[in-house]
């Protein structure tokens, strides 16, 4: 079984990872986030943030809060994940994710366009990139909910091995 510092570190690096790749997306091959990739962005950066904590701090008490935390994050990501998998099954008649980066400069003063960069540009039905028939949003979908499951079943079963440490043997 697993330690919970390795166990935090196998899921911080896998948001790093996943981050990684998203970057790699949108800087090399162009590809424009929309106001829901960024969403999950921050989610997974939420999740490695706590799993980055959660390795070098895992008091009891501590370690099921950030449990609680990470998988909330993970599940809300996973949330929005499976939104944009909707949108982009069914789209609806109007575009409604956000306008593109150069119509918010040209609109908007730079104090408020800078904001706005943040949230995505892109279109959030339209699929620009596929791995094995499934969308960013349908794998990131899966990619959260492994995470959710991961970090709650390692804290359900290093409960109960604590709990079977603790009993007296018979």
């Amino acid at each position: 079984m697993l330690s919970p510092r390795v166990t935090w570190g196998l899921v911080a690096l896998g948001c790093l990872g996943l981050l990684g790749f998203g970057l790699y997306l949108q800087h090399v091959v162009g590809l424009e986030p929309c106001p829901m990739c960024i969403v999950q962005r921050y989610a997974m950066t939420g999740i490695g943030l706590v799993a980055l904590l959660a390795v070098f701090w895992h008091a009891a008490w501590v370690g099921y809060v950030l449990t609680a935390l990470g998988t909330l994050l993970a599940l809300g990501g996973a949330f929005v994940a499976a939104r944009q998998s909707w949108l982009q099954w069914y789209p609806p008649q109007i575009q409604s994710c956000g306008r593109d980066f150069y119509g918010m400069v040209e609109s908007f003063p730079l104090q408020r366009a800078i904001p706005m960069i943040f949230r995505g540009s892109g279109d959030c039905t339209k699929v620009d990139w596929t791995f094995l028939g499934g969308s960013i949003a349908n794998w990131s979908f899966v990619a959260f909910v492994a995470m959710a499951v991961w970090i709650m079943a390692f804290a359900v079963l290093h409960h109960a091995r604590g709990r079977a440490e603790t009993e007296p043997q018979v």
